[in-house]
């Protein structure tokens, strides 16, 4: 394959001066130095090219003779003495020096690459954050909803150790904790990846959550629910509290208590108790309970499903 005219590689006119030639030549070796530009497989030939155009045209001997014999310039002066020719990274050359390449240049190149090269000729290995860990585990209902400590085991290679976490208020299933530093190793110095837990939240055996209200099935008598009551409800953060019961209660009723939901995550406001009414009708009664029944069915003779149907 016949090689690229060097004008053309840098992209300049062979009428270019020296100026404009070394101009072309520092932004195309910025642009195509293989640690500017990683991700691009073709940086190390054009890299290549670039070096082996700028070696001909910035000399200028080297460049009349390329000018009037194209790449066969190098091979004119042989026998004569005066042909001699370095190709940069061509067919038979090695590695390009570049204190032998730009030794007489007057070419800074810690100035050129930004910083990749003063003090060594072979930039170093990047350093990367390690990787982050994951790790799910399940937590109480309470815990979630009022936050707290927990403690958990983290397997590093052989040994276990034991981490204690801070749940905030208002989680749920789904919900991230990040802990910084605790998950693998950086790499060519770099700072320790981070340890993301994702959270389970644990059931309850009578409260049920709807974002951030609890749910709360309340079972009353026939007598209370006839009559009104005052009973006794358990709250997730402040134990038992009563509540008032109206006279004439049905089943599927409800009665909020404010404020004693779950944290809100978004807006750190709790939410609401919702106490749902169940009437429970006895299913062994004595028999003066059925005998005062009995009176109370002759007494009253409302039919609630006249109002339904």
């Amino acid at each position: 394959m016949s090689k690229r005219d060097y004008y053309e590689i840098l992209g300049v006119s062979r009428s270019a001066s020296a100026d404009e030639i070394k101009k072309a030549y520092r932004k195309l070796s910025r642009k195509y130095h293989p640690d500017m530009a990683p991700d691009d497989k073709t940086a190390d030939q054009k890299f290549k090219e670039v070096q082996e155009a700028y070696e001909v045209l910035r000399d200028e001997n080297k460049r009349k003779q390329y000018d009037q014999f194209g790449h066969a310039f190098q091979h004119a002066g042989q026998g004569g003495g005066g042909g001699g020719y370095y190709q940069a990274g061509g067919g038979g050359g090695g590695p390009v020096d570049f204190e032998d390449l730009f030794g007489g240049g007057g070419i800074d190149l810690g100035d050129l690459f930004g910083g990749a090269f003063r003090g060594a000729k072979r930039s170093q290995p990047r350093p990367q954050k390690g990787e982050s860990k994951r790790l799910q585990i399940e937590i109480p209902f309470h815990l979630a909803a009022v936050g707290g400590q927990h403690e958990i085991s983290v397997q590093r290679g052989s040994s276990t150790e034991r981490l204690t976490i801070k749940i905030p208020a208002g989680v749920d299933n789904g919900s991230v904790i990040r802990l910084s530093g605790q998950g693998g190793p950086g790499v060519h110095g770099g700072p320790t990846g981070d340890l993301l837990i994702t959270l389970k939240v644990g059931s309850h055996p009578y409260f049920k959550r709807d974002g951030s209200n609890l749910l709360l099935e309340v079972p009353i008598t026939l007598t209370e629910a006839a009559l009104g009551a005052k009973v006794d409800v358990p709250t997730l953060s402040e134990g038992e509290v009563t509540v008032t019961i109206p006279a004439g209660t049905s089943s599927g009723s409800k009665l909020r208590l404010r404020g004693k939901g779950i944290t809100n995550q978004k807006t750190k406001q709790p939410g609401d108790q919702i106490c749902s009414i169940k009437i429970v009708a006895p299913k062994d009664l004595s028999d003066q309970e059925k005998e005062l029944y009995e009176q109370l069915q002759q007494l009253k003779h409302d039919n609630p499903r006249s109002k339904v149907w």
